[in-house]
Order: C-alpha cells, then structure tokens, then sequence
C-alpha cells in the first residue's frame, strides 16, 4: 500500500509538459513511425537522391497519420531536447520497440542485440553487442556511445573489423563535428587504432587493419559528438542506425608454385598432347574424333 501510494505521489509531482507541445506517449509513438519509415525508405531505394526523396516522403506521411505539422513537431523537439533526461527515456522506450518489433518479424533476440548479420561464406559476422539504433546530443553524457567486445574463440589471428552506420544529422545551427574510433587491443598488451571524423548524414565505415602475429584480445571503441563551435542550447542531434561491428576473417592466400619444382614435377595428366603431325587424318565410319586438349598451367589467383 504504502508503496503505491508513493508510485502515485511521484507521478503527481512530475512536471506536465505543456499542452502547446506534442506529449510523452505521443511523441514516443510519432518517432517509433518515424525510424520504421525510414528504414523502409533506406531498403526501398538504394541511390542517394531517391533514397532523401522519399525519406522525407514517408516522414510526411508519418506527420500525416498523427496528426502532426512541422512546425508542431519541430518546437516539440525542441522542448524535449532542451529537457535531455526526459528526451532519453522516451527515446529508450522507442529502442525498446523497436527491437521487440524486429523478433516479431522472426529475428532472434540474440539476432536483434548481438549477432544480426552473418554471410553466406562464414568469413564475416556482425559481433555487435550494443543497441542497433541511438542518438546522440553535444552535451554529455549523451554525447558519446562506447562499445566493448571481448574475443572468443570464434575470433582468428589475422582478422579486422569495421564499424559501419546510418548517421542523420538533425541541426538548427553550427557545426556539425562526429568522430568515430577503434582500438584493437592483442595479447601481448599492443593496440591498434584506427579514427575518423564525419559530419553529413549518410553512410559511415570504419575499418581497422589485422595482425597475423598475435590473437585478438578485445575491441573498445566509441562515436563523440562534439559541439563545435556553437555554444548555444540550438537543437543538435546525431541520430545513428543500422549500427554493426563486423568481423572480417582473413582469407587464405594460394602460395606461389616454385618454377623448378614445377619442372620437375611428373605429370599426371589423363590426356597427353599429341602433336598435329601424329594425328590420324581420318576416322573409320561410326568413330567420333577425340578431342585431345594440351595441359594447361594452372594460374595462381590471389585470395587475398
């Protein structure tokens, strides 16, 4: 009883947001449309001017539906963004769904959080273990994602990664200023690191180098938004989806044949050439010629 009743006195003493904005439930229901439409968008069309075409298509549609105008959306935003612990419980709850909605269409859980893409070859995997979609603002501590992957056994010496998102820049003014970054730290206590700066929405990758001398041990990384050189509370948001780690198996190479090894090597060859000079000019009725084809040597192909 007693503590309901201090559930209840804690809803109660919550501050209302004024009537003027878009509210909690609301919001947290217009941008989950929003980030689905989005993605449809993304799969639909995969050239860049079509694909900013009907975002912004299916984003009026998704103002349409709620009921909702630019303006209405655009100073409600605001409002939240300027209320930042307000703003990140709404947008996890919008996560939350998301990754709910992704197992109902046949994802595993293990799929959705950790390892949501794997190729055919079995040489690469995504070993992601962080949310697939989050946003960023200039101020901490939501200015920055941090992510740690300790190696297992399914990790091989040789190996690299690549970090790779969807980024959407969301700004009323300054600069825009993101920086991603990867260490790769082995066995014998070395690291590896690899950084790079971006700052138009898009597609982002980066991707480290491999080591064939020493096992991987673990990767720790993060992406920072900094607030360049404007100062002011002006709505400026790093939205990132689509968010993978992938893991790059090192392909073996073909050695180079040594040429007089190659010589000296007998042949085994089922069909011998036979010189045109040897060759029967005519067949007997009923017989087929044979088609005696010369040995080839084989190219060597780099894998690599």
């Amino acid at each position: 009883m007693m503590m309901a009743l201090c559930s209840l006195w804690l809803t109660a003493c919550e501050p209302t947001v004024p009537s003027q904005y878009i509210q909690p439930d609301d919001m947290e229901d217009l941008l989950y449309d929003y980030f689905v439409s989005q993605g449809m968008a993304i799969q639909a069309f995969s050239e860049g001017a079509k694909v900013d075409y009907k975002r912004e298509l299916y984003f009026d549609a998704v103002l349409e539906k709620h009921g909702v105008s630019r303006a209405d959306f655009d100073s409600s935003l605001v409002y939240y963004y300027i209320r930042s612990d307000r703003f990140f419980k709404i947008y996890k709850r919008v996560q939350e769904r998301l990754g709910e909605e992704a197992m109902l269409l046949g994802a595993s859980a293990d799929e959705v959080q950790r390892f949501t893409v794997t190729s055919l070859t079995g040489d690469t995997a995504t070993i992601w273990n962080g949310p697939r979609t989050t946003l960023l603002t200039p101020f901490a501590p939501y200015n920055r994602l941090v992510f740690h992957v300790k190696a297992d056994t399914a990790f091989h010496r040789g190996d690299s990664f690549m970090l790779t998102f969807l980024s959407d820049f969301i700004y009323q003014s300054g600069s825009k200023d993101a920086m991603a970054f990867i260490a790769v730290k082995y066995a014998n206590d070395s690291v590896a690191t690899v950084n790079t700066h971006f700052s138009v929405s898009g597609d982002t990758q980066l991707r480290t180098g491999s080591s064939s001398e020493v096992d991987v041990k673990e990767i720790n990384g993060y992406v920072y938004l900094g607030q360049g050189y404007d100062a002011t509370v002006n709505l400026r948001l790093l939205i990132m989806r689509d968010i993978q780690l992938i893991r790059f198996h090192k392909t073996k190479e073909v050695e180079e044949p040594d040429e007089e090894e190659d010589k000296a090597r007998p042949r085994t060859d089922s069909l011998e050439y036979v010189p045109d000079s040897l060759r029967p000019k005519r067949h007997r009725l009923g017989e087929r010629p044979v088609r005696v084809i010369p040995p080839v040597s084989a190219t060597p192909v780099n894998m690599r």
